[in-house]
């Protein structure tokens, strides 16, 4: 007599995109769940337009100069908004009980990390609504249709290599530590970077410091997508080299990370 076994049931995994979709909106229910973090991020770039550039009735009333004030508080919002959603955020699921259990299941770490990416880039965006309200109303910066266009183009281009830098901070330190770095490493770049003073008010030396930075980079892509204003020669290569770089650490803190936790 024989006997036959039914074969078990192979486990089916998910497409990959659809995952990360499925990450991104958990990863956008839980900021929404803390309003306080949400309004930190949407606030305070509104508020540098309102106190120091609405008063300036110079900058205010001229359309190009301050359409790019504009343009650089909301580079600014898009580097805040994703070294603190990634570097502290990150740092802070780590922390979680649910966080080593999502590491053990099969789909791998890609959709995840994009879900996370799409997360962030979908609140860059959500950074920039009072800043433009802000700038409609009460000053003349003007942005036609065809350079509406490009800056929502350059909005991902912005965000993504400050995105990759917040998750190897993240996967690098605790939450307190991670505060910290965020902020030290935020204020620095944004006022080398030009997104407080213009480049234009610096000197020799600074601007020339000044252009090897990713913000600098991405505030003189950002300025010429809403104005026309060329960005300097080196600012694609800068950008992306620093992508590059922070996608290296992303990976290395991810890693090493998995390897002090999952041995």
């Amino acid at each position: 007599m024989t006997t036959t076994t039914a074969p078990r049931p192979v486990a089916r995994v998910r497409p990959f995109w659809p995952l990360a979709l499925l990450h991104a909106r958990l990863n956008f229910i839980e900021t929404v769940r803390i309003p306080i973090a949400v309004l930190g991020n949407l606030l305070f770039p509104a508020l540098a337009l309102l106190f120091f550039v609405v008063p300036q009735r110079a900058v205010a009333e001229d359309p190009l100069v301050a359409t790019a004030a504009v343009t650089q508080l909301g580079t600014f919002a898009v580097m805040s908004t994703c070294l603190f959603t990634f570097g502290v955020g990150v740092a802070e699921d780590r922390a979680l009980p649910f966080d080593p259990y999502l590491r053990t299941l099969p789909a791998g770490a890609g959709p995840r990390l994009a879900g996370r990416v799409l997360n962030g880039v979908l609140w860059a965006y959500l950074a920039l609504i009072p800043l433009v309200l802000i700038g409609a109303l009460l000053t003349e910066a003007v942005l036609p249709v065809g350079r509406a266009l490009a800056a929502v183009v350059v909005v991902p281009l912005v965000a993504v290599p400050f995105l990759l830098l917040g998750v190897a901070i993240g996967y690098r330190m605790s939450s307190k530590a991670a505060i910290a770095v965020v902020q030290a490493t935020l204020f620095p770049l944004a006022f080398a970077g030009g997104l407080f003073l213009p480049p234009e008010a610096f000197p020799t030396w600074l601007d020339a410091i000044s252009k090897a930075l990713p913000s600098r980079a991405a505030r003189d892509l950002a300025v010429q997508a809403t104005t026309g204003y060329e960005a300097y020669a080196w600012a694609v290569p800068v950008l992306v080299g620093w992508t590059v770089l922070f996608a290296v650490l992303a990976a290395l803190a991810y890693r090493s990370d998995e390897g002090r936790r999952f041995r």
